[in-house]
Order: C-alpha cells, then structure tokens, then sequence
C-alpha cells in the first residue's frame, strides 16, 4: 500500500514538472501595438525584451513573459535567487509571486537559451487587475516600467 502511494506521488510530481518546463515555448512575434515598450537601455541591460503582460487565473494573477537576447545577461533575471515583484502603477502597491509547495511560479534555469520565452506569475492579491492598467515589473536591479496590461 505505501509503495503505491509512493508511485503515486513520484507520477504527480514528474505531471507537475512536465506542466512546469512545457510552459516555455519557442520564439514568437510579440503581440502588435498591445503594450509599452520598456525603455532599450533596460532591455540590453537585462539581456530580456518583454514580450506580454496578461491577466490570468480570472484577473487574479498577471502572466509576465520575455524572451531572451542575451543569455548571459539574463542569467540573473532567471536566478531563482532574484528577488522579483510587481508594482501596481495606478495604487503603488506591490504584488509579489506566489509560493507553492514546489516552488515560486516562475521559471528559472542556470542556462538560458537565447530567443527562448519564459515566464513570471504575479498575484494581484485581490486587486482586480484590467487590460489597459499600467504597472512596472521589478527584477533584482531591473525596472521594466510603464508596461501595459493587456
């Protein structure tokens, strides 16, 4: 009895990190004309671009995806150790990413694959987040700001 049990939680959480890694994807053109760009010199900085700012989890989280262009750059943007959080631009309260039993809900990796896209969740802690809000992403020294919620 306690064998399967065992299987059964090593099958959940080989789903749960499959689910996890296969939420990357390969490049892909940013939507048009849907967001502010953050300025270029925090881009090159970062070795990021930001490519979309959208409300999920029925507007109680915002999903926060860029691509990277630097690999070795972006390497501290994808340190699991970088203190990362959201400031709303409309109250200045600051959202955080949430915590779950496997981990904060974004993705990291010690080798980033340039063009590759990956992600950060936000919650909104209540606060209804709509498209067309405007908000700043804060990544250890990082500021991508005036971005729009689409």
């Amino acid at each position: 009895m306690e064998s399967a049990w065992k299987r059964i939680g090593c099958a959940t959480a080989g789903m749960a990190a499959f689910l996890v890694v296969g939420c990357a994807s390969a490049p892909k053109a940013p939507p048009r004309g849907a967001m502010a760009v953050p300025s270029p010199r925090v881009e090159e900085a970062s070795g990021v671009e930001v490519v979309s700012l959208r409300e999920t989890a029925a507007g109680r989280m915002l999903d926060f995806r860029y691509r990277v262009v630097d690999p070795e750059k972006a390497s501290v943007v994808l340190d699991r150790g970088t203190p990362a959080y959201m400031i709303d631009g409309a109250t200045g309260a600051s959202m955080g990413i949430p915590e779950t039993k496997v981990g904060k809900m974004r993705q990291n990796t010690r080798r980033p694959e340039k063009g590759r896209t990956y992600f950060m969740l936000f919650n909104t802690a209540g606060r209804r987040m709509n498209p067309g809000d405007k908000v700043t992403v804060v990544v250890g020294e990082h500021r991508f700001e005036n971005l729009t919620v689409q």
